[in-house]
């Protein structure tokens, strides 16, 4: 009826959610620390520079993709528009961070005479943020933008739901092989010793680990999808009939 209050979201859902955010909000936080404190902070058109590169990574293609993911069971009674430009919104915004910490490792590279592109952490890190783009680009084509019929929709809509979740694992592990590049890197002769600033970036780690495995589990429960509204539901059909020619019913027009 019209003016009911929406039903309350289910069970134990707000709490994870909530969980998820902390979590999301201590990895910045430690990758700020760990960066501020042991690697002597973020500056651009400085030597510095390079440590841009896992700020930005970790909050765009982490922290932001993973609340971009959890955007259809957070907002579960908005309408569908609104939450599917959020969703690509979030998504963008990512890409956006993501794409200042490739430059700023490139950057960094060139000024100190470094190569690019060796290491099995820069190969997986670049292989997914060109999938992620992509996997923008189509998620915009097919379902933000009009011009995509219903059967195509619900064709692509399962890969998309699948390499979205994947992507998100795959960015999870470049970080977490990013890490152990950077550790190896600077504190190699150490590093075994438990010294603070290991025990730090692998703290980091975890907390990457426990941030994906909260987000993957609330985009698993099937009684936590976001449900359709009933005009929604309405304009599906009226969607399907206007696209492929086919009345509610079922039967051809």
């Amino acid at each position: 009826m019209d003016g009911a209050p929406p039903p309350p979201s289910p069970s134990g859902l707000s709490a994870y959610v909530a969980v998820s955010q902390l979590l999301g909000l201590t990895l910045l936080g430690t990758t700020g620390a760990w960066l501020g404190r042991y690697r002597g902070g973020v500056a651009w058109h400085s030597p510095l520079q390079f440590n841009a590169h896992p700020l930005c990574m970790v909050l765009g293609m982490v922290f932001l993709q993973g609340d971009a993911l959890l955007v259809y069971r957070v907002f579960r009674h908005e309408a569908k528009r609104s939450t599917k430009a959020l969703h690509a919104l979030l998504h963008g915004l990512a890409l956006v961070i993501a794409l200042v910490g490739i430059i700023a490792v490139f950057e960094s590279h060139r000024a100190k005479g470094i190569p690019d592109m060796y290491s099995l952490h820069s190969w997986c890190g670049m292989a997914t943020f060109v999938l992620y783009l992509l996997q923008w680009l189509l998620g915009c084509g097919f379902f933000l933008f009009p011009g995509a019929s219903f059967s195509l929709r619900g064709w692509y809509k399962p890969q998309h739901i699948f390499f979205g979740i994947t992507l998100f694992i795959l960015s999870i592990t470049s970080c977490l092989l990013g890490i152990t590049e950077m550790l190896l890197f600077n504190i190699s002769d150490s590093y075994s010793h438990f010294v603070p600033e290991g025990i730090l970036a692998n703290t980091l780690g975890v907390l990457l680990v426990a941030f994906g495995l909260v987000v993957g589990y609330v985009l698993t429960r099937e009684e936590w999808k976001r449900p359709p509204l009933a005009e929604e539901l309405a304009l599906s059909m009226d969607f399907k009939t206007l696209t492929e020619g086919e009345s509610p019913g079922g039967g051809s027009q």
